[in-house]
Order: C-alpha cells, then structure tokens, then sequence
C-alpha cells in the first residue's frame, strides 16, 4: 500500500547515500516508523524488489545523546537480525549501508502488509486461520529465545504478510540479548500490549526486573485481539487500561465469545498470567491442544455488533480506518494503533505516585 509523502519522507540527495543509490533504485513510501520511513525499491541488477527502511540520522533533528541511541540501537537491530537470518517466520535482513546521515536497511518486500491492517479488513478471524498465524508467530518467538533474544514489541503492526499470506516477525528495534537470569529495567514497547511486570518494575525500584516471559504476554494480547476484533485491556483513559493490564483484568465478552472454543479460551488464559512464573512459555504454548486441532472450513459469520462495525469504519474517512478500539473512544471509531514507548518514557505512569 502506497502512502501519501510527506516532508519528511523527501529522499537522502545522492552525495549523502551514494552507495545505497548505486545499488538500488527506491520508489514508493510504504511505511513509517517512529524514527524512519518505509520504502519500496528495485535491486538495479536483478529488478528484484525488495523494501528499505531509512533513518536519518543528522544533527537538524536529533540531539548528540539522541544520534548516539539510535546509531547503537540501529547496530543492535542488525547483528540480532543476522543472528536470527533464514527462519521462515522472521524478517530477514538483505542489506544495510550508513552514511554520516543516513541508515538504510534493505528488507524481504512482504507485499500484503502488516497483519494490523489485514485485521482492520476483515475484523475477525476464525479460528482457523488465526491457529495458522500464532503457530508461526510462537514458533518465531520461541527461536528467538532458544537464542536468547526478547523482541519486546509484538503486535500485529509488527507482523508482515507475504503473497502466500505467511506471516514474518519485523521490527526488532526494542529486541536485546539476555542471558539466563538476567532481568531487564526499561520501560518500553507499545501501551496495549505491555506485560504487568514491565509496569511493575517502571514504578518499583525493588522489583527483580522482567524476562522473556513478556513476549508471551504480548502472544496472548495477539491472540485475543485475532478472535475478538477488539483487545482485552482497553479503556479510553490510558491510565485505567494499564492499571486493568497490571491486574489482569480482561473478559470474553458476549457476543463475539460466544461461539469460541473453550480451547483458544483456556489458551488465552494462560499466556495472559499476571505472574509470568505461571505463565507459558512458547514451547509450552506450542504443545497446547489448540495447535493439535485438524479442522476442515470453518465458516465465519459476522454477528450484528460486528457488521455495524464494519459499516461504521467504511464511513469515515480517516487513512487507517481501525475497527477495534486501539486508542480511540468508540466501538468502530476510525482511530490510530497505540503509540509506541521509547525507554525511559515514564511521564505517565506519574499518575500512580
């Protein structure tokens, strides 16, 4: 999906990226990210097409300690992308060129899109299919910590499909290493989708700190959101949700429970364990008898809350219509995806002390 350019979306001129232009033509804009914008371009060799990432790095809009973050996190991002190279479910990290202005990592072009707006479409999967997408989703998270990596942002934004609508994990930019035992301190990732101990430990300075447990939370986050159309913390003031988030405190809810099997409901249950002590691990989750289900066509019929949903994000006239309430105020408002949180953005969670 082409999207409009803006200015900051103008080019890198051809002194400050001349070994990138040498190999590559781009093209259209197809993302944006907090720091960097989405490209699609064609290899000039082959005509292959592939999709390029590029940050501008330049003192005009960044601070020193600013440049200095974004160039080691950038460095971070690229060597656990080459640690992770070749497995079917994660992005995988063609090229990457840098200049004293500008990063460009070139990507597999993943042509349907983000999983986000493949669900805005369709406003609810089946069980079917949403057994497909979290089989590889899980199997991508369980690679990575055999490998000792946490990604730290898993959302459906982050989840590309390709042509054959397989799915692959992008985005590693919060993903870290940690080693057996260690725990992590920062607070950042993406509101909805942030585990209880992550909140915890933002405002607790005894607490132990969080693992690679809070991937599987963010696993049920997913997982509930597939089925529901809607996630299972929301509240239009923020503070309210990450409070409902520490307390664990979410509903399968009629209508759209109704007809979901006890199985993906005792899942969810168990990935969405306040303590992650108890809860599953990807391994864990993997053998869970959700995944051991052989189902012909499942069909999918749209209850009378949910076509008037459809209808009503048909009718706005916003980009990103969003049928399930992310960040907005209203069942079918046309709103934005949750915002995501650097590390160390604490402004809000203030309100707590």
């Amino acid at each position: 999906m082409t999207l409009d350019v803006g200015r900051e979306d103008e080019l890198p001129d051809w002194a400050a990226a001349k070994e990138f232009y040498q190999k590559y033509d781009p093209k259209d804009v197809i993302g944006r990210g907090v720091s960097s914008v989405v490209r699609r371009c064609v290899h000039r060799a082959t005509g292959d097409e592939f999709a390029v990432k590029i940050m501008e790095v330049t003192a005009e809009r960044l601070s020193p300690e600013q440049l200095e973050e974004v160039r080691e996190a950038t460095q971070r991002e690229m060597h656990i992308l080459r640690q992770v190279a070749g497995h079917p479910h994660i992005i995988t990290l063609i090229d990457s060129y840098e200049s004293p202005s500008f990063m460009f990592l070139v990507f597999d072009l993943m042509r349907k899109g983000e999983l986000f707006d493949y669900l805005t479409e369709k406003v609810a999967l089946s069980e079917k299919e949403t057994r497909s997408i979290m089989r590889s989703l899980l199997e991508a998270v369980n690679f990575l910590h055999a490998n000792n990596i946490v990604h730290r942002d898993l959302k459906p934004e982050n989840i590309l499909l390709d042509d054959n609508m397989q799915i692959r994990l992008s985005d590693f930019g919060f993903s870290c290493h940690l080693e057996p035992g260690e725990k992590l301190r920062e607070l950042c990732g993406t509101p909805g989708y942030l585990a209880p101990e992550i909140l915890k430990c933002s405002m607790d300075e005894t607490h132990p700190g969080y693992g690679k447990e809070v991937d599987l939370w963010a696993c049920g986050v997913i997982l509930f959101t597939l089925l529901a159309g809607s996630p299972p913390f929301w509240h239009r003031r923020q503070i309210l949700m990450l409070r409902m988030i520490m307390e664990g405190q979410y509903q399968f809810s009629s209508p759209e429970w109704d007809d979901r099997s006890s199985t993906v409901k005792d899942l969810i249950s168990k990935l969405l364990q306040v303590d992650p002590e108890e809860r599953l691990t990807a391994e864990q989750a993997l053998q869970h008898p959700f995944f051991e289900r052989c189902e012909g066509s499942q069909s999918w019929n749209l209850t009378p809350r949910q076509k008037f949903r459809v209808s009503l994000s048909m009718a706005g006239s916003a980009p990103r219509p969003c049928p399930f309430p992310f960040a907005g105020c209203f069942i079918g408002a046309n709103i934005a995806p949750f915002p995501r949180w650097q590390c160390g953005q604490y402004w809000l969670l203030d309100e707590w002390h």
